[in-house]
């Protein structure tokens, strides 16, 4: 059985900033803070011999994978999934949450956070999102026994990868927080979430 560790890359924008919506067409590196979370995650996973790397393009998924695999010798080079990028948010890209709220309504945004149904004005194919993501368990599933895989990505896709696994915990919050993963268990049988949004 091959595991998954799914990432969220780290912050970036740091204490005292105005958060804004990042999505694809803002490519902005980690913040202080956010560079603390991959030394972190780089900790955490120096032990874990990854077999294959994947991270979008965005500076801020390269630079959160990039520091993990650094910690380690004989690290495998990192691949770009096009797919992992960040959704568009159109209209309320770099807006603030208030702003972003007042635009589409709080039910909009609840919608979002519940079941990925995206607002309106936002640029996402949820279904080729949940294709992409069944296509990579399903080659995950050939993997040899106790292979790890690193994916970093971001919030708005990561999402969508429990719409496409076997088995869940109960009450799974969508949502993956900066610098947080998932373990992801994949067989050519069954894939499963074993668990979500842990932080070292």
């Amino acid at each position: 059985m091959a595991r998954l560790i799914i990432l969220r890359h780290g912050n970036t924008f740091d204490k005292g900033e105005t958060p804004t919506r990042v999505g694809a067409r803002t490519d902005l590196s980690l913040s202080v803070s956010g560079r603390t979370q991959a030394h972190a995650l780089a900790a955490h996973f120096q032990d874990t011999a990854f077999c294959a790397a994947f991270c979008s393009p965005l500076l801020r998924t390269r630079q959160t994978a990039r520091t993990i695999l650094n910690a380690r010798p004989h690290a495998p080079a990192l691949r770009i999934l096009p797919f992992l990028t960040e959704v568009d948010y159109g209209p309320d890209e770099n807006q603030t949450e208030d702003t972003v709220i007042a635009r589409i309504g709080p039910e909009a945004l609840a919608a979002w956070d519940r079941d990925a149904t995206p607002p309106p004005g936002w640029q996402v194919d949820p279904a080729a999102l949940r294709a992409a993501w069944a296509s990579l368990l399903e080659r995950a599933s050939t993997l040899e026994a106790d292979a790890y895989v690193l994916i970093v990505t971001s919030n708005g896709i990561a999402r969508f990868l429990p719409d496409v696994v076997d088995a869940q915990p109960d009450g799974l919050d969508r949502k993956l927080k900066t610098g947080a993963w998932g373990v992801v268990d994949v067989s050519p049988d069954d894939s499963r979430i074993l668990d979500w949004n842990l932080r070292p």
